[in-house]
């Protein structure tokens, strides 16, 4: 016999994973995180919800109840490398970033070179103002990447922060229009004079990681 119940719960669950998807893909995130919210009381056993519920409020800047949601989506026995990540990325928001890159290790180990894995873990080594670690790891993924256009605004903005300005608005606007290139560069100016005029403290982002945001796994 067919459980109905069941499978008319499953059915709404992944209804609902589908709507708060589809409006966190329109910038629409606190619906979505309300709309995941609720799917993940009624079916605290999915981790498919569970794992999209962590992410939106990793979205909305709710740091720790986002990796604590994360947690729940994957076991240590069979990882995910991107919930790993996306903890990552929580982990660098609340200043702990040597905890934050043993997770994209753990990430890599899993998913080697993956490139929105590298850049995470070079927007944290920038978070640091640990520049020449920052720009290894994004180079690395560019390389994996190279028309990510994210990879390549956070790769241009380790190379302008130690000064290196011409290399950066090369990577920028390599391949780009006109227009295109210079609404880059203007950009990169911008986080660049973020970054100068406010240090990242301990525990909360620089105006420059708040603009070249770490890649979205």
């Amino acid at each position: 016999l067919v459980d109905t119940d069941a499978s008319n719960k499953a059915a709404d669950a992944n209804a609902a994973l589908q709507y708060g998807l589809a409006l966190r893909a329109t910038d629409q995130r606190t619906q979505s995180s309300a709309v995941l919210e609720q799917a993940a009381i009624a079916n605290p056993g999915n981790r498919a919800l569970l794992a999209a519920y962590g992410r939106s409020l990793v979205d909305n800047g709710n740091y720790q109840q986002g990796f604590d949601t994360l947690s729940r989506a994957h076991t240590p026995d069979n990882p995910d490398w991107h919930i790993l990540s996306i903890q990552g990325t929580a982990l660098d928001r609340m200043g702990k970033h040597e905890d934050a890159r043993r997770y994209y290790a753990n990430a890599l180990k899993i998913k080697p070179e993956e490139p929105s894995v590298l850049s995470n873990l070079g927007m944290s080594y920038v978070l640091s103002k640990q520049l020449p670690q920052a720009e290894e790891a994004l180079r690395r993924a560019y390389d994996g990447d190279k028309g990510n256009a994210r990879v390549r605004q956070n790769l241009a903005l380790a190379i302008g922060l130690q000064g290196r300005m011409a290399e950066a608005e090369t990577i920028v606007t390599a391949g780009l229009p006109p227009d295109e290139a210079a609404d880059n560069v203007s950009a990169l100016k911008d986080m660049l004079r973020g970054s100068d005029s406010r240090k990242p403290a301990p525990s909360r982002t620089s105006r420059s990681a708040e603009t070249a945001r770490p890649s979205r796994t």
